[in-house]
């Protein structure tokens, strides 16, 4: 179907009309997404029996809206107290949190929110123009290509532990070792699951990601009377010029945004992938091509831009193959198929025929609702940052409670609260004896996908290994890969020869001036 300008403006308009009911979605959304542990999914699903009697265009209209805000509130906690509200705000702690640190939460937040909509409103209205041609994207990307995808993800934990190459990659692979729990992808046979039937499917992501950020991160803040130090509590005082300057900082890195954003795009489209692993491969990808790389993990402007942008890209990818084949691309959009489906809506190429309202619709209230979200969160961060100032006496208890239920609240296993209380000791031990909390959770989360992948390809190859370079998108980002491993190197290399001769000069310089 090609473009239809009398079709788009109606559907604009209509879309307009639902602001009813985007405003307060937007609202849940911020918040769910803002609480570690608790997301769009189950929250979509304790709304079920509500989204079900409403007319289908509204009921879309809400679950995209809330599904999007939910990916802009995780950056939150991750930016003001180290700790990710979803897995896919994982990477924005990096820099985010280091920003806090420095005195500069609300630019931060400011760069979050920006990025966040930014990124989300320009995928979303370019899934509207190529909608047929991304639903071709996932025939192209199949397991061969997600095997290079998962490396540079992978790639991601040698950049993060720049200053101690050992001690990362320790992480890393202690990581993927965790990820390695769980019934084998071949035999079906359980792995290191110590008897426990819930960690059959492998370890849970929520558990894993609460304990290691906020639990560890809420044992640390005990020994601390506020979450940032003394020194930087003068200038967290709440300033509208911090949040102007947040603004020109995001408008300094626009294209960052733009291009990162349809990385997520991209990655969304894939079943299975998500956010998670968009963020992580846009944070590598943003590095790599910085050309200030080493300035990345230490409250560098970009390291938030890049996650977040990516991130919220994913949510336009996801909902493609709903759409067009009838795929979901997420466990949310799962949701949504069945909320269209108890609507009697056949979902696949047919559904751009015969209801182009449903099928284009929903992408235009996602951009409403991005809309909205910068209109509504942006003069909020003024206010947001102020959160570092609470004494950590009444924070630990609030975030310990809340998380711990989120933990619970993922699958309903009480089993899940004791693993985010292993993974809280297990990454308070990794703070104190500096290893990456980030580097164990990319081997956790990407390990068992890569694992996945890499067999389904050697099946299909019969065991050669060749497999893995026979087709030409492969090789593309293989090539990028091994950039993204060479470049850093040369460019350490070509800093090193300028420091030597910079050193050279000066003493040259100073036996001049003395003669």
């Amino acid at each position: 179907m090609g473009w239809d300008s009398a079709l788009f403006l109606s559907l604009f308009t209509d879309s307009l009309m639902l602001i009813w009911i985007v405003v307060p979605a937007v609202l849940l959304g911020i918040v769910v997404g803002a609480i570690p542990g608790f997301s769009a999914q189950n929250t979509l699903i304790i709304l079920l029996p509500l989204t079900l009697t409403m007319d289908i265009n509204v009921a879309l209209a809400f679950m995209v809206s809330l599904y999007c805000a939910t990916h802009l509130g995780g950056g939150i906690p991750a930016i003001l107290v180290n700790m990710p509200g979803t897995g896919g705000a994982a990477a924005t702690t990096l820099d985010g949190y280091q920003m806090t640190l420095k005195g500069k939460a609300q630019q931060a937040l400011v760069l979050c929110f920006v990025a966040s909509t930014v990124g989300g409103l320009v995928t979303s209205l370019a899934t509207v123009a190529l909608l047929p041609y991304l639903a071709q994207l996932g025939l192209y990307l199949r397991s061969v290509e997600m095997v290079a995808v998962m490396v540079f993800g992978l790639v991601l934990i040698a950049a993060i532990a720049a200053d101690d190459p050992l001690k990362g990659i320790i992480a890393g692979f202690f990581g993927l070792m965790i990820g390695a729990i769980g019934t084998d992808h071949i035999y079906g046979t359980p792995r290191a699951a110590f008897g426990f039937l819930e960690l059959y499917d492998g370890v849970p992501l929520v558990p894993a990601l609460i304990g290691l950020f906020a639990i560890s991160e809420a044992f640390s803040m005990m020994e601390r009377s506020t979450v940032v130090p003394r020194s930087s509590v003068v200038d967290t005082k709440a300033q509208w010029a911090d949040t102007l300057d947040g603004l020109r900082l995001s408008l300094k890195y626009w294209w960052l945004t733009i291009w990162t954003s349809f990385v997520g795009l991209v990655i969304g489209v894939v079943p299975g992938a998500g956010a998670s692993i968009a963020s992580f491969v846009a944070y590598q990808q943003a590095r790599m091509f910085s050309k200030t790389p080493d300035e990345f993990g230490k409250g560098f402007a970009p390291g938030v831009v890049a996650p977040e942008s990516a991130n919220n890209g994913v949510t336009s990818g996801t909902l493609v193959p709903l759409m067009a084949i009838g795929v979901p691309g997420g466990s949310t959009a799962a949701v949504m198929m069945v909320v269209l489906q108890y609507h009697g809506i056949v979902l696949g190429p047919r559904l751009f025929i015969e209801s182009p309202n449903i099928a284009y619709g929903i992408f235009f209230s996602m951009t409403l609702s991005y809309i909205v979200m910068i209109f509504t969160i942006l003069p909020l961060a003024r206010y947001m940052s102020q959160v570092v100032l609470i004494p950590t006496r009444i924070l630990v208890p609030l975030i310990l409670s809340l998380t711990i239920v989120g933990a619970f609240a993922n699958r309903e296993y009480v089993f899940d609260m004791g693993l985010a209380l292993v993974f809280g000791v297990i990454g308070y031990i990794a703070r104190k004896t500096n290893y990456h909390v980030t580097a164990i959770l990319i081997g956790i989360i990407l390990g068992p996908l890569f694992e996945q992948y890499l067999l389904r390809s050697l099946r299909i190859g019969q065991g050669d290994l060749t497999i893995l370079f026979s087709s030409t998108t492969a090789n593309v980002l293989w090539g990028f890969v091994v950039l993204s491993v060479v470049l850093p190197w040369l460019r350490g290399k070509q800093q090193e020869r300028q420091q030597r001769n910079l050193q050279d000069r000066a003493p040259a310089a100073l036996t001049g001036d003395q003669a």
